[in-house]
């Protein structure tokens, strides 16, 4: 079976981003691996690797690069976190100092807010209907 493993996430740094997607958001911190370069491949992921796709935290290289960060959906909503528990991570959320931009929504396809990471993209807190 197919599936999307990891999507690159463009970041100024490593060690500030895995913090607040660790603690802020409460992902887990899958590999963090130094590289020959100086660089370091480093992986977090909501969920288990069964269940979710994983960010790969890429420090950036280079003023293209960099002009990117908090900007690679321009503007959009370009990440989407699903929960089973709306209520309850949206108020841990908001306890670590996550930005919502909106106030929780209740939608036909679920109950949803948009917040910004660490860099400003955006993200939908998402937890769909069940039918």
């Amino acid at each position: 079976m197919r599936r999307i493993a990891l999507v690159t996430l463009v970041v100024d740094d490593y060690d500030k981003a895995i913090r607040f997607y660790t603690d802020a958001l409460g992902f887990r911190l899958v590999e963090d691996t130094p590289r020959p370069d100086g660089s370091r491949w480093v992986v977090v992921e909501p969920g288990t690797a069964d269940t979710s796709a994983g960010l790969v935290l890429a420090r950036a290289k280079g003023e293209d690069q960099r002009a990117r960060i908090g900007d690679q959906t321009g503007g959009r909503v370009g990440f989407f976190l699903h929960t089973d528990d709306f209520a309850r991570d949206h108020a841990r959320m908001t306890a670590a100092g996550v930005t919502f931009l909106e106030e929780p929504r209740h939608e036909a396809y679920g109950s949803v807010a948009v917040f910004q990471d660490l860099y400003g993209n955006r993200w939908d807190l998402l937890q769909p209907t069940t039918d």
